[in-house]
């Protein structure tokens, strides 16, 4: 390890001056709390017994939103009349704010409320939506006149006006309450370990296999058994229980409250990131010391070799190096006490500001990914509803459960991963993980442009026959894309989720940077809708098909396909583009993370610091 640490003395090896924070020399580690607010008990509290009431909310909430946001489509079309690229921005909007809510979510938590009351709270609403959108659904006065969207689209009443009022605010509360749910259930089953006992770490790393595996059932059995209810019993019946799943979630986080390791809200989060950049602008005319010693909130003290506990304090290093200006001291003859923290910040709160920039290259190469996974939610429903269903002569395949293809996959494959793999790699990495998270994201970002060439070919097979033979194929046919995505999933999303969750200070901004990993869903979203409307926009001018690719609601007049060859070149590329930023990471941007975890073995002892 390279350590800012008594430069003129790296032959000394008897003598152990390190540069380190004074917050380390005035407090201990971050305290965890009970739900008394008294220090927690290792023994009593935290672990994966508190962990596993957290895991059966993360099932159960998938559960509910996973039903309503994948067969979504299905009744925005049918049973309010939108058109299909209406329907399916509907949905990929309504999704895309989800995600981006959670970075509210993350706010509250860390700043205010602490991950507990954030997940009671918000978790709430969002059953308040559910019922809302099924008390719509079961009610005829709150919908359009039934109308088949198929044979007589033009002559449908699309819902307006009231109808279209309540929808929009029974789903956006939805949206609001999942979306500040979600980044807090991850992070606050995570704070249940303690990252820097080695066995604790290890079971952090099967933590973010289990949240996984628990995303899996949930989304399995939504789109199986509550995609089936909703297709035979009606989607006012099919939200209902989803209403009924989220409140089963939130039975059973309130179940582990004697068991929580609860992280402390710390205060505005935003407060002292603003300092940094307002510090360093205020000082831009200063020249940064040869020395990082000479930084505010910095000194060589001697560290003792028997420690293992971790202080909530970074290392400086040497990237972002104009961000150190906001640490110079200002020889004014005032002593540090008096200098307002808008002018001189610790070097704590600098390579804090360093790492939330160097993550950001990597958040932006995920972006392309889930605009990929919104076109299985929305695209490839309908691609499957055009296709032949029948299963037996009976039984028909709701074609928004193509989707649990990959989970029944995945509920099989992810327990082997963390059973099997994971050891073995880390015989050879020496990785709690196996496989590093940014390893893990770059496997899942190549397997992603593989879905979509998939999707693009069977897509083209679909329409010729449908076209040019009036046959009319399997919906197993589109099966391959749905199983492709579904392993790229499984690496990129747990890979960046534990890729964030591990940048913050202990007890800092968890919370708030798995937040930002949502923000990757939402803009995929985003960018998903934005697409269709720019494919629309520039094919109805060039292209000979007077509407576009994706302008009529008939697949066999559109060329989804060509939209999907788009989608599998922007992938490819964005892959490219992510070896590049990862090996960038790897140079300048990783120290904090493994630099601070060796370092917690020389400086602080059992009973506090030294």
């Amino acid at each position: 390890m390279e350590m800012e640490a008594g430069r003129g003395e790296k032959g000394d090896n008897n003598n152990n001056n390190i540069i380190i924070s004074e917050e380390m020399m005035m407090s201990s580690t971050t305290t965890s709390v009970d739900w008394r607010g008294k220090p927690s008990n290792p023994i009593k509290h935290g672990g994966m017994k508190a962990a596993v009431f957290v895991l059966g909310l993360q099932g159960f909430e998938i559960m509910g939103i996973a039903a309503v946001g994948n067969n979504l489509i299905t009744y925005v079309l049918n049973e309010m009349h939108f058109s299909l690229s209406e329907s399916a921005n509907i949905v990929t909007n309504f999704i895309g704010t989800i995600f981006i809510l959670a970075l509210l979510g993350g706010y509250l938590s860390d700043s205010y409320l602490g991950s507990f009351w954030t997940i009671l709270i918000f978790g709430f609403i969002e059953l308040s939506g559910f019922i809302l959108l099924s008390v719509q659904a079961h009610l005829p006065q709150l919908k359009p006149p039934k109308c088949n969207m198929l044979t007589d689209g033009d002559a449908c009443v699309e819902a307006k006006g009231l109808k279209a009022l309540i929808f929009f605010v029974a789903l956006y509360l939805v949206a609001l309450g999942s979306g500040c749910v979600k980044p807090n259930m991850i992070s606050h089953g995570a704070d249940q370990f303690n990252q820097e006992d080695t066995k604790q770490s290890k079971q952090l790393s099967r933590y973010f296999n289990a949240a996984y595996f628990a995303f899996s059932m949930g989304e399995l059995i939504a789109l199986t058994i509550l995609v089936y209810v909703q297709t035979h019993s009606g989607m006012d019946v099919g939200f209902g229980v989803s209403a009924a799943a989220m409140a089963l979630g939130l039975i059973s986080l309130v179940c582990g409250t004697l068991f929580y390791r609860n992280k402390p809200p710390q205060g505005s989060i935003f407060t002292p990131i603003a300092q940094v950049l307002v510090a360093a602008l205020l000082n831009r005319k200063s020249v940064c010391p040869s020395d990082a010693r000479m930084l505010h909130g910095t000194q060589t003290i001697k560290a003792p070799s028997n420690a293992n506990t971790n202080p909530t304090i970074l290392l400086h290093t040497n990237r972002f190096r104009f961000l150190d200006k906001a640490c110079i001291k200002m020889q004014d003859g005032n002593t540090t006490k008096e200098i307002s923290k808008w002018r001189l910040c610790t070097v704590t709160q600098v390579e804090q500001v360093k790492i939330l920039i160097s993550v950001l290259p990597i958040f932006a190469c995920t972006i392309i990914f889930n605009t990929i996974l919104a076109q299985l939610q929305t695209f490839s429903v309908q691609q499957g509803s055009a296709m032949d269903t029948k299963l037996t002569k009976n039984f028909h395949i709701p074609p928004a459960s193509l989707q649990s293809i990959p989970y029944i996959m995945l509920i099989f494959i992810v327990p082997l991963y963390d059973t099997f793999f994971v050891p073995f790699a880390r015989k050879f990495t020496g990785h709690d993980s196996g496989i590093t998270p940014l390893q893990r994201i770059g496997v899942g970002l190549f397997f992603a442009t593989f879905s979509m060439v998939s999707a693009a070919l069977m897509e083209n097979k679909r329409r010729i026959s449908a076209v040019e033979s009036n046959e009319t194929l399997s919906i197993f046919w589109i099966t391959p894309q749905f199983l492709i995505f579904g392993i790229s999933e499984m690496f990129t999303a747990v890979g960046l989720i534990e890729f964030f969750y591990k940048q913050s200070l202990k007890g800092s901004m968890q919370s708030f940077l798995t937040a930002i990993t949502y923000c990757s869903y939402s803009f995929g979203f985003y960018l998903s809708s934005l697409l269709v409307s720019l494919v629309n926009k520039i094919t109805s001018n060039s292209s000979s098909h007077h509407g576009g690719w994706l302008s009529d609601n008939n697949l066999n007049k559109d060329r989804l396909d060509l939209f999907y060859w788009l989608l599998a070149i922007l992938s490819f590329l964005n892959f490219l583009n992510y070896l590049f930023w990862a090996k960038w990471y790897s140079k300048n941007g990783s120290s904090s993370a493994t630099e601070n975890q060796e370092f917690n073995s020389k400086v602080v002892g059992d009973d506090g610091i030294v």
